[in-house]
């Protein structure tokens, strides 16, 4: 005998919650396999928890439109549930006057996505944030923090209080499309049959994809491994909002953010690594955060930095070694198989993005 589903959500991060959400809450039958012991332990565990504005993303984009909409959602979303999160607001500082023309271009890309940023000279940023060293700054006051975990509790409360099911140390060996169903073989040997599919397996979407029969490989992205390590502060540190460097490439700088107890971590730094689980932080990195962050933060002592921890990034790459740098949300109108949706690239602003995410998949497979 096979069980049958209507929906199978691979992937319990955040995102993977936030899906099977959306999808429970149309009336959908949902069942989550996670691989791990419990929910939420992969990147939604090792990130800077950070609600975005959308300042960043490229203008049409996905991550672009979803971080906005996404952003809105989850402030409704964790009022309404009293959620723990606090709307801090955000500086984003130019250290040197070379770095204007590059903070002027990001307030002019932000407006482009509908997000509006303050310009303040220094005397006006340090009114702000007296131990800021900088020579302007962009003030963004709908960025903030959020505790991951109480978001994901009450994701899944959703979930099951919608008849959803998360089923946990439960890991997907392949899946097999045919005749409008995907048949799915865990490692134990059980088989299910769905006949909505979403992989939202994160750093192991490409692999699970590459091992589903019926889809050509030709739709799936090539991985990289772009590690970030966090150094926290020991201490307080003298700021009341998130701090940012002018943004660099692969990443946004080393940033200082803090989480609800006011405590302060940097990061994260690009280190790209061969595996998924090269996750041990080298208190040697600590060395270059300190030269960063005291562009911006000159009163940074020295021995103050120990390490923290760190989480990897879900880059993508095409077949031509290109970057991806958006979402990649797959559906049958790209690969052609029934009830399929991938989800590739999920990387920030993921979180804030999860529940407009979660929205997105449930239209596609409506």
């Amino acid at each position: 005998m096979v069980d049958k589903v209507d929906c199978v959500v691979v992937g319990a991060g955040v995102v993977g919650l936030a899906v099977a959400r959306a999808l429970a809450l149309r009336g959908r039958e949902v069942l989550v396999l996670e691989a791990a012991p419990t929910f939420g332990t992969g990147t939604s565990a090792r990130n800077s928890e950070v609600i975005h504005a959308g300042l960043y993303y490229p203008q049409g984009s996905l991550k672009a439109r979803l971080c906005v909409q996404g952003r809105g959602l989850l402030y409704a979303y964790c009022a309404e549930r009293a959620i723990p999160h606090q709307r801090c607001g955000k500086l984003v500082v130019a250290t040197a006057d070379a770095q204007r023309e590059a903070l002027r271009a990001v307030q002019a890309h932000a407006l482009g996505n509908g997000v509006a940023l303050q310009w303040l000279e220094c005397d006006a940023a340090r009114a702000l944030e007296p131990a800021l060293e900088c020579v302007a700054a962009l003030h963004s006051p709908d960025t903030g923090i959020v505790d991951s975990h109480a978001l994901m509790l009450a994701l899944l409360a959703d979930v099951e209080q919608a008849g959803g099911i998360l089923a946990v140390n439960s890991t997907v060996a392949h899946m097999e499309c045919a005749q409008g169903v995907i048949n799915i073989i865990a490692n134990d040997g059980a088989h299910l049959q769905a006949t909505t599919v979403v992989n939202a397996a994160g750093l192991a979407a490409p692999a699970l994809a590459l091992r589903t029969q019926g889809l050509d490989a030709v739709h799936v992205p090539q991985p990289r491994y772009a590690k970030g390590n966090y150094f926290t502060l020991a201490g307080r540190a003298p700021f009341s909002r998130l701090i940012y460097p002018v943004p660099e490439a692969a990443g946004l700088g080393v940033h200082l953010t803090l989480d609800l107890g006011g405590q302060a971590r940097f990061g994260p730094d690009v280190q790209w690594v061969e595996t998924p689980d090269d996750l041990a932080v080298d208190p040697a990195r600590g060395q270059a955060f300190y030269a960063e962050v005291r562009k911006y933060w000159p009163g940074l002592r020295d021995g103050a930095l120990e390490p923290g921890y760190a989480g990897i990034r879900p880059k993508v790459f095409d077949a031509q070694g290109a970057a991806i740098t958006d979402f990649v949300v797959q559906g049958p109108a790209a690969h052609g198989v029934p009830g399929l949706v991938n989800l590739f690239g999920i990387e920030s602003p993921g979180l804030t993005s999860a529940l407009a995410l979660g929205e997105h998949v449930a239209q596609i497979v409506a």
